[in-house]
């Protein structure tokens, strides 16, 4: 991808003219010019936005995994492909090189074979963050299997949702995992989850905690011995550009998951040349994603994406507060990590920690530091920036979703002039626009609008497995011809980009339309405020009025509330306007998140509204228990 890498703003605006004037050609090139193709293609791009009918590279035939890993053989066999980091810092590190990567892989593809599973067959993955869940996703893409990763963190009925809706034949997991001073029994949660799951044949189980568990005869079978017998001698399948690649759950706002597909060769293309770009990758260097597998972000940015550019990409087992929470900070220093990507979830809650964590690690590899997963406040920027980047680093504050495969709007590393809370400019191949709720374009400035996508672009989800009707409904029929994406944004006078959050969370008060975003920030901004979600709810005057919820820092658990009510309005009043003042404040010790992060406004909505009917499933949640404690807290 090294032709692609855009140097400087000047060849920014000319490489993103030519994607806007001619994307046809703009990604021929690249296609063209950076993979290895079994077959080219008849036509770059084939759409129909009303029907949601999007197809890339049609009739070109390729499969990604000789693409991760094979090509890179002759040239940098030798190299790192993966380090695995595990969970206990007294453990070895293991670094896995692309030859031995390509072994291992091939092995596991034999064993996928021989157990009966095809080309279109569907293998759910339900694994810790260990070489088995990316050596067993690409065994998975080599044989043109279509892996269903669920993160190991779900509810046994969580999985079984997931199994049932994409009926998959066989599930592979481990006997257990370790998460910080935790062992959770990963096998006990699928057993559980497949009393109810007719469409499983086989399960495989790795053996990584060395926990006692319950096999079942006929079903269950221990991976390694399997592995042992197997050969390292594996033709990749050959696959239709078009064929899918993965199942992707992502939550819907109706309860039931959606099954968000992603296709090959588009996929393939877009992920490879984001990664490139938005990180700034150069030969050697070294990239780490603390996300997981089992989301997105861990499927474009641990080990596609870094894996397509012949990168050395870590995967890490463990938690950033275990054993203290100096661990990421620790980690950069003993792999000499160039570009470091998290979520704003997890640096605010290690800037709640003494700077003493971070300080001892001089942390001087780093180049770009990212963030990912919501919107990073402006706090939590500045201490990333200080105190992780030491103000030479860019941070990239990237938007994009599970829907969209890939990084859509972000700074490019010494390139893009970054601006705190700010997404900045579109990728090269990107045409967002800002709607109002006539369905008619946004022109102006810092006016909230719903973000939409005018044209597609490879990496775009295809479908919803199953439910295509819903697919369509959810992502093209609220602005007819464009791609919504959910999100509220608005654009500054240079044409940078701020997500103001879900659509659903820009309240309408008074006939204003209020991000909750700008208003959250301004709160966290008190120095007694750890963290804050707002919410709507109904008003008989304004149509609809404020509803905070705010988790105090220990200094301000001992503050009055009635004079930090005062006080947090204050600055609200201070930062945005009198209009966006808050009606009520409910002080929590916690809110409810899922496993990525993002909090869950539904919930929060509902009870500040007093409704307690339906959370709908809220087992998949990081911390089921603090929902009962926030609806006690308001009654």
């Amino acid at each position: 991808m090294s032709r692609y890498k855009i140097n400087n703003l000047e060849e920014y605006f000319k490489e993103y003219k030519k994607s806007v004037r001619e994307p046809k050609k703009f990604w021929d090139k690249i296609a063209s010019e950076n993979f290895t193709w079994y077959q080219e293609w008849s036509k770059v791009v084939d759409f129909n936005m009303a029907d949601a009918e999007i197809k890339w590279f049609e009739d070109a035939k390729v499969n990604i995994t000789k693409n991760c890993i094979d090509r890179h053989l002759a040239k940098k066999g030798d190299k790192t492909a993966i380090i695995f980091e595990p969970n206990d810092p007294t453990e070895e590190a293991q670094h896995i090189s692309y030859t031995e990567l390509h072994q291992r892989v091939s092995k596991m593809a034999n064993v996928l074979r021989d157990q009966g599973i095809q080309k279109g067959d569907r293998v759910c993955i339900y694994l810790p963050m260990i070489p088995e869940l990316a050596i067993t996703t690409l065994a998975c893409a080599r044989i043109g299997a279509i892996h269903s990763v669920v993160f190991a963190g779900f509810s046994a009925s969580a999985v079984a949702t997931r199994i049932n809706d994409s009926e998959c034949k066989m599930v592979i997991t481990s006997d257990g995992g370790y998460r910080g001073n935790k062992t959770i029994d990963l096998k006990g949660i699928v057993d559980e989850a497949l009393t109810n799951t007719p469409c499983v044949e086989k399960v495989l189980v790795v053996k990584r905690t060395n926990t006692a568990i319950q096999m079942k005869d006929g079903r269950d079978q221990w991976l390694q011995p399997l592995l042992d017998q197997a050969s390292d001698n594996n033709t990749a399948e050959i696959m239709d550009a078009e064929d899918p690649l993965f199942i992707l759950y992502t939550s819907g706002s109706t309860g039931k998951p959606k099954g968000m597909v992603h296709t090959t060769a588009g996929y393939m293309v877009y992920t490879a040349y984001t990664f490139k770009n938005v990180f700034n990758y150069e030969d050697n260097d070294i990239f780490w994603c603390t996300a997981d597998i089992g989301w997105i972000t861990g499927h474009s940015y641990i080990l596609y994406g870094p894996l397509l550019n012949g990168a050395t990409t870590v995967i890490f087992e463990g938690v950033p507060s275990y054993p203290d929470f100096s661990r990421f900070w620790e980690i950069i220093e003993k792999h000499q990590v160039n570009q470091f990507y998290t979520a704003p979830t997890a640096i605010r809650a290690l800037a709640k920690e003494s700077l003493d964590y971070v300080q001892r690690f001089p942390l001087k590899s780093l180049k770009v530091i990212g963030s990912v997963g919501e919107p990073i406040n402006e706090e939590a920027w500045h201490w990333y920036n200080d105190h992780v980047g030491d103000k030479r680093c860019p941070v990239v504050d990237t938007w994009w979703q599970t829907e969209t495969g890939g990084i859509m709007i972000s700074p490019i590393p010494f390139v893009t002039p970054t601006k705190p809370t700010y997404a900045t400019l579109p990728l090269p191949g990107i045409q967002p626009v800002l709607m109002d709720e006539k369905r008619n374009e946004i022109e102006d400035n810092q006016v909230v609008g719903s973000l939409c996508i005018k044209f597609p672009w490879p990496g775009i989800a295809r479908t919803i497995w199953g439910d295509h009707q819903r697919y369509k409904e959810t992502y093209f029929s609220a602005f007819p011809g464009k791609y919504f994406t959910g999100d509220g944004a608005l654009r500054d006078e240079v044409g940078y980009y701020r997500i103001t959050g879900r659509v659903d969370d820009v309240v309408i008060v008074s006939g204003h339309n209020l991000g909750t975003a700008p208003i959250e920030d301004a709160i966290n901004e008190h120095p007694a405020v750890a963290e804050s979600a707002i919410v709507g709810f109904p008003h008989d005057v304004k149509g609809n009025a404020l509803y905070g919820y705010v988790i105090l820092k220990e200094t301000g658990e001992s503050r009055d509330r009635e004079n930090l009510m005062r006080e947090i309005n204050q600055q609200i009043s201070n930062q945005i306007g009198p209009i966006a003042k808050l009606d009520k404040i409910q002080f929590v010790s916690g809110l409810p998140k899922t496993r990525s992060g993002k909090i869950m406004r539904r919930i929060l909505r509902k009870i500040a509204e007093g409704d307690f009917s339906n959370f709908g499933d809220t087992s998949t949640l990081l911390n089921p228990e603090i929902v009962e404690e926030i609806k006690n807290g308001k009654l």
